[in-house]
């Protein structure tokens, strides 16, 4: 069981390595990101070398016995070291690095301390899970142990104190990040001091082993998940923020591609959907759909329905971006249809030859474009509007008492009324009201 807590807990914190692997690479001279990955690295690295089957197997291999144990504690220093340096950077001030270097040079010290203790005690006997208890009262080792593990809890200590007094001072992603991370600390100085006792206990004859082999893995295990998490958590927040924001945008602008689908599929001017897309991927997929069947609609726009609604909505509504908004969805509500008129009337014209032989297509239509195209906020009203439509305006809601022009007039190939099909001459297609 203490071999697959160390496991678990090693994978997820590299797992959390691996996820920031990426900014490092493009950032290696950060070193608040260093720090970051330094912390999850090293605490998974002391898992890893802290599990009985690891234990084992660096003994057997290295041919040195119970070399294993000043290795995983050289490990947990280098750990403390890196979670003092972390502390650190997320205070800031001026002498940040200055004291990140006196917190290194200490750690070195004690990384040291370690490897001559170990050198100068004698630990013929191998213990792969109680190898602090039973070596508690041997000479140097014992100096060892306990150098190693007040490092530990003095690490924790300060990581612990200052996390917590600085959540309180911030908000959001922060303070949630802080608070579990000054959380797993301490959780992780249960580690220490559960090893502590299990020490204490064996100099006053006491055995205590369960306490090093059952509790401080458990403490330090849970240690582990919480730092990781609180780490990772003001980094993937922004992040996670952006694409739910990406994700009620795409949603909203359903509407508009809605109505412009037809058009989208008649002309062939949408993209293929991106698959295994993130939301903002998938959000910049829809808009360039959108702008495309808007700058293709350009010869059919009406801007005298453009100019009459809008006048007549701000007039309702006092709000110019909202007018703006039910304007464009007229326009392009009246453009679509226009241009589906069209496409099925050069489609029913298709191979029929008058007099000459010459095919026979209907005109686009003269619109004049309305300038720009929509920025992204400015679509999302559209969406909106058409999503709600409100009534075109009427004579008496648009100033001067002039009536919106309902539609255009032009023949249309196949009606029994084209003057083609009676052999005169073919009439534009055109708009009524001046282009």
């Amino acid at each position: 069981m203490n071999s697959l807590i160390n496991y678990l807990s090693c994978g997820a914190l590299w797992l959390g390595v691996a996820a920031k692997a990426p900014d490092l690479l493009r950032h290696r001279h950060d070193p608040y990101l260093r720090a970051i990955c330094a912390v999850l690295a090293l605490a998974g690295l002391c898992f890893l070398l802290g599990a009985p089957p690891t234990v084992g197997a660096v003994n057997g291999l290295s041919g040195v016995s119970n070399l294993a144990a000043p290795l995983t504690y050289a490990a947990i220093t280098g750990y403390c070291a890196a979670s003092q340096v972390l502390v650190v950077h997320l205070r800031g001030g001026p002498r940040v690095g200055r004291t990140a270097r006196r917190w290194k040079l200490a750690y070195t010290g004690v990384v040291l301390g370690i490897a001559v203790a170990f050198a100068l005690g004698e630990a013929p006997a191998e213990r792969l899970t109680d190898f602090d208890t039973y070596y508690a009262k041997t000479p140097y080792l014992a100096e060892m142990i306990v150098l190693y593990l007040v490092a530990h809890l003095t690490a924790v200590t300060v990581t612990t104190v200052s996390a917590l007094h600085w959540a309180r001072q911030v908000r959001g992603a922060l303070r949630a990040g802080l608070v579990l991370l000054g959380t797993g600390a301490l959780c992780g100085a249960g580690y220490s001091v559960a090893k502590l006792v299990a020490v204490g206990a064996r100099w006053s004859g006491l055995d205590w082993p369960v306490l090093g082999t059952a509790v401080s893995p458990a403490a330090a295990g849970l240690g582990a998940l919480l730092t990781v998490v609180g780490v990772l958590v003001p980094l993937v927040a922004p992040r996670v923020a952006e694409w739910r924001r990406a994700g009620r945008e795409y949603a909203r602008l359903e509407p508009l591609e809605r109505a412009l689908d037809d058009l989208l599929v008649g002309r062939a001017l949408r993209l293929p959907r991106p698959r295994l897309a993130s939301p903002a991927t998938l959000l910049m997929w829809r808009r360039t759909s959108i702008h495309n069947a808007l700058s293709h609609l350009d010869a059919y726009v009406d801007r005298d329905l453009y100019e009459r609604t809008r006048t007549g909505a701000l007039a309702a509504t006092g709000d110019a971006e909202l007018a703006g908004a039910r304007a464009w969805a007229a326009v392009v509500t009246d453009a679509v249809r226009h241009e589906a008129r069209r496409r099925e009337a050069a489609g029913n014209a298709a191979g029929r030859t008058v007099g000459s032989g010459r095919v026979v297509v209907p005109e686009a239509g003269a619109g004049r474009p309305l300038g720009p195209p929509p920025a992204p906020a400015a679509l999302a009203r559209i969406a909106d509007a058409l999503a709600s439509p409100v009534p075109a305006p009427t004579a008496s809601a648009v100033p001067g008492g002039k009536e919106p022009v309902q539609s255009r007039t032009g023949p249309v190939p196949g009606d029994d009324t084209n003057p083609v099909a009676s052999g005169a001459e073919p009439v534009p297609y055109e708009r009524s009201g001046p282009a």
